[in-house]
């Protein structure tokens, strides 16, 4: 070791020691690093009872694709900016397709990286015994403009939808609006139902999930939205759980952001509960 000028290091000297940051105060002692605030409530004329997470939809994660996303590769990949785009897109039946491939016929080429191998190759590719996914380009989705693209990397149907003045929502495939926002529907015993609506995780891809080297939804820097999630993405969840349920949940959740304390996100808790599992 050395100093600056070339010659032998200075002897160690004692620095005086920094004090301790002051510890911020722990409103939740006790409380398990994955916990989450839950709410529930009936479905008006069904059979159906609706059940909610809080936590996330209170939360102020937002998407940071081209802001620090680092994709679902292997390993984090941020220069690429493929962001969840890698694999393709999971149609949810005939209607997700047709709606896509009809917004896919009116992009342009400035709008569509890929738009001529689009129209020799087509949008979609189906496998026997398989959902229909979106066909992969040089190891991405078709509609994803790649880095360099003129009209600037992310995906041609949510910018085509912009300059349309439409929403993404309305030409994109089911599964890529909702993201990170996920419905399950399961049916009891008794013939009633239960939907669940709470944030993709890890878990929820199966095996292959615990191969991506990151995930927006536990990572800290994608928490930095201006307005929760039920705000800012209103219209995909009124599009998931239908109008008059979501009214019921928007009112909710203005009452409860004002009754006191939310009980933060697990990817944002201080260190001492450490970060969120899968969930």
């Amino acid at each position: 070791m050395s100093t600056p000028g070339g010659g032998p290091p200075h002897p160690p000297t004692a620095a005086p020691r920094a004090a301790a940051a002051p510890r911020r105060p722990d409103r939740w002692p006790g409380t398990p690093a994955d916990a989450r605030e839950w709410v529930s409530f009936a479905a008006p004329g069904e059979l159906r009872t609706w059940r909610f997470d809080v936590t996330f939809l209170t939360s102020n994660w937002r998407c940071v694709f081209g802001r620090g996303c680092q994709g679902v590769l292997t390993e984090p990949a941020a220069e690429l900016a493929q962001g969840c785009c890698s694999y393709g897109a999971h149609f949810v039946d005939q209607q997700d397709v047709d709606r896509v491939q009809a917004a896919a016929r009116r992009l342009s080429a400035e709008q569509w990286q890929f738009r001529d191998r689009a129209r020799r190759g087509g949008t979609v590719r189906q496998r026997p015994g398989q959902a229909a996914t979106t066909r992969l380009v040089d190891g991405a989705c078709v509609f994803l403009n790649r880095p360099g693209f003129p009209g600037g990397a992310g995906c041609a149907l949510h910018r085509a939808a912009l300059e349309d003045g439409a929403r993404p929502m309305d030409y994109k495939p089911d599964v890529c609006w909702q993201l990170p926002l996920r419905r399950e529907d399961v049916t009891n015993e008794d013939g009633s139902v239960t939907s669940t609506v709470s944030q993709w995780g890890r878990t929820h891809w199966g095996p292959g999930g615990e191969d991506f080297a990151w995930w927006c939804t536990e990572a800290r820097e994608a928490f930095s939205a201006r307005r929760p999630v039920w705000r800012h993405m209103h219209d995909e969840l009124e599009a998931l759980v239908g109008s008059e349920v979501m009214g019921k949940l928007a009112a909710y959740l203005a009452a409860r952001e004002a009754s006191g304390p939310l009980l933060p996100h697990p990817a944002v808790r201080p260190p001492k509960h450490g970060r969120s599992g899968p969930g």
